[in-house]
């Protein structure tokens, strides 16, 4: 948790993890310098040291129920893990910057509900985005404004932070298992109402290993996602 400024927030982040060993303790580490020190650790049953390196610094670490990472994001969502007031979601590979989240707590600060990060913002940027992803999430990002009346300028891209209350009103219609989840939470956002902020981030390459998404699968069911969702008004 950490207090920012008079009156200021408690933040607490979530990081959903599975076999991270390599990477997750150079983002803990920022972490803990930084000040936040509510810090908890969903695990999708890593086969590797994640869990006990995340607890030698001090995380709470929460043994994940189900597989994927949105049925992940889904149990913390539904849980009150962290008595906090805004939890910062993001990941355990290394390409989000812990400092960015004050950026993504002044938003809230103005009124936001929620705050997701763009790389194509201005002052954003991505080093680790294929030309095929690249592609897809332009596709993607141009169906969801048109069919949500809203302008996202990035969509597949899930650091962002959210009030305890946009959690606790998104919770109970989140549906995703796997990495369509970041477009059906801003979707959703969007449909109930609350009001969503975006701040530029620069999305840097994981430090080490490779990424658990599939672009061709993962594709697939976030496109899905879209249109399941541009049809539940």
């Amino acid at each position: 948790m950490q207090n920012l400024g008079e009156n200021g927030l408690r933040v607490g982040v979530v990081i959903p993890t599975l076999n991270e060993e390599a990477n997750v303790a150079s983002v803990l580490s920022r972490l803990k310098d930084l000040g936040y020190l509510e810090i908890l650790i969903i695990d999708g049953n890593s086969k590797d040291n994640t869990v006990a390196i995340a607890k030698s610094y001090g995380a709470k670490v929460v043994s994940q129920n189900g597989n994927g990472k949105g049925d992940a994001v889904r149990q913390v969502f539904n849980n009150g893990y962290l008595d906090v007031d805004a939890v910062a979601l993001m990941d355990a590979d290394g390409s989000m910057m812990p400092e960015e989240i004050p950026r993504f707590v002044e938003a809230l600060k103005t009124g936001a509900d929620v705050v997701k990060g763009s790389r194509f913002r201005k002052g954003g940027y991505t080093y680790d985005m294929s030309f095929i992803r690249r592609m897809g999430n332009s596709v993607f990002l141009m169906l969801v404004n048109l069919s949500c009346r809203v302008r996202y300028t990035d969509l597949c891209y899930g650091f962002g932070v959210f009030t305890k209350k946009a959690m606790r009103d998104i919770a109970p219609i989140l549906r995703s298992t796997n990495f369509e989840i970041e477009t059906e939470i801003f979707i959703k956002a969007k449909k109930l109402g609350l009001k969503i902020a975006e701040v530029p981030s620069v999305e840097l390459r994981r430090n080490h290993g490779k990424s658990n998404l599939k672009a061709l699968g993962d594709g697939l069911r976030i496109l899905k996602t879209i249109f399941r969702e541009s049809i539940q008004k």
